[in-house]
């Protein structure tokens, strides 16, 4: 039996979901950007704020706050069934795409906040496929300069501060949601 998922009004959740089998499914650049434009896209459907994210070949993790109102479930289904979709109809494949529900944890207080900005920057370079994060295209600090389509919200004023690559430019605020 599945335990309830721990949710909290407000909160900025750590989102992981790994691909079924741990399949290299976010290998291609042409999936990563499916799942950039599938993000982009519940940007448009939901209020979301995403504070940083990275696409590894076989998981990905988001930090991402919902608006008030706005369910973290609701949100991450949606994604995730949206690219699988997407996913299976290029590789013309049927069944799941992902290996079981998303794992999320709200983010309690500053230490574990940064801890886990720090976690999901230098997933790549842990990983050993760059030796900096700002050389990772699909990393949070890549994608929040792409520019008015990026799905990485800018960075508020703590991130800044603690993270001076996310802070290359001056940027305007968040779009009506409060990110810690």
């Amino acid at each position: 039996m599945r335990k309830p998922r721990i949710t909290q009004e407000g909160a900025t959740y750590h989102v992981v979901a790994r691909a079924n089998r741990r399949e290299f499914i976010l290998a291609e650049k042409a999936m990563k950007q499916v799942f950039v434009d599938t993000v982009s896209r519940a940007r448009k459907k939901y209020r979301f704020a995403v504070t940083n994210i990275c696409l590894m070949n076989n998981h990905f993790h988001l930090m991402i706050t919902p608006a008030k109102g706005e369910s973290i479930s609701r949100v991450m289904q949606w994604i995730l069934s949206v690219f699988a979709r997407r996913f299976n109809l290029h590789h013309g494949y049927q069944g799941h795409v992902w290996y079981d529900r998303f794992k999320s944890k709200p983010i309690a207080g500053l230490r574990q906040f940064v801890a886990t900005f720090a976690y999901i920057c230098d997933n790549p370079v842990k990983a050993g496929m760059v030796e900096r994060a700002l050389e990772y295209a699909y990393g949070g600090c890549v994608l929040l300069r792409a520019g008015p389509e990026r799905i990485v919200d800018p960075p508020a004023a703590l991130v800044r501060l603690l993270f001076p690559s996310f802070a290359h430019r001056q940027i305007a605020a968040p779009r009506g949601v409060k990110v810690t």
